[in-house]
């Protein structure tokens, strides 16, 4: 029973529901390598984003509010909820009309913002970050050190360091580059939950279709 006591608090310690809107220490910017996320989970559901036609390279998986440890999520607020064509005008960004729904539902709300400021928040952080060029001049699948993922975007965003950008390798896969901003989108550390990087030497690196 003190072993799964522990467990619980633990788990509470990572992630919180219901937390109070705008309660937050800095944001987490999640950007999805998309060629990934539509090998593993996309193309099964037939998504949109992972049509040919749509070119999609890194995605905004989304502006998280964080804690120095853990994350809030499904905040209660005032907010009213983005209608269809608004979700509809940020696919672009998100990839789909419905990840930024889910975003919003999940991390917009406990932004403490207005749906359509979070939605100009998130594109304003997506828009901060160079994505390197090179990525989307592949014609084929790589092995690669996730290193070399970091590397490209440091060298790409000079104002970035090494402390603020964390890669995330899912199923054998590069998954994620995360970036650490504060609340006005100014670089700083990842929490030390934030701050662990994929070690693999040789992650699968899919190319745009």
């Amino acid at each position: 029973m003190r072993f799964l006591m522990v467990l619980l608090a633990m788990s509470g310690m990572a992630r919180a529901d219901g937390e109070r809107a705008g309660d937050f220490d800095y944001y987490v910017l999640a950007l999805s390598w998309s060629p990934t996320w539509c090998a593993l989970e996309g193309d099964q559901r037939n998504s949109p984003q992972c049509e040919a036609s749509k070119d999609f390279g890194w995605v905004l998986h989304g502006l998280w509010p964080q804690h120095e440890n853990g994350w809030p999520s499904y905040c209660p607020t005032n907010a009213r909820n983005p209608s269809r064509a608004d979700t509809r005008d940020e696919a672009d960004l998100f990839g789909s009309s419905g990840s930024a729904w889910h975003q919003w539902n999940k991390h917009g709300r406990c932004s403490g913002l207005t749906a359509d400021d979070y939605y100009d928040l998130s594109r304003e952080a997506f828009g901060s970050i160079v994505r390197p060029a090179v990525f989307r001049k592949l014609d084929k699948t790589v092995r690669l050190p996730a290193s070399v993922i970091e590397d490209a975007f440091l060298e790409a965003n000079p104002q970035l360091s090494a402390d603020q950008v964390t890669i995330t390798c899912k199923a054998g896969y590069i998954q994620e580059v995360r970036v650490c901003l504060t609340r006005e989108l100014e670089p700083r550390d990842c929490g030390r939950d934030v701050r662990r990087d994929c070690t693999m030497d040789d992650a699968l690196f899919d190319p745009i279709r």
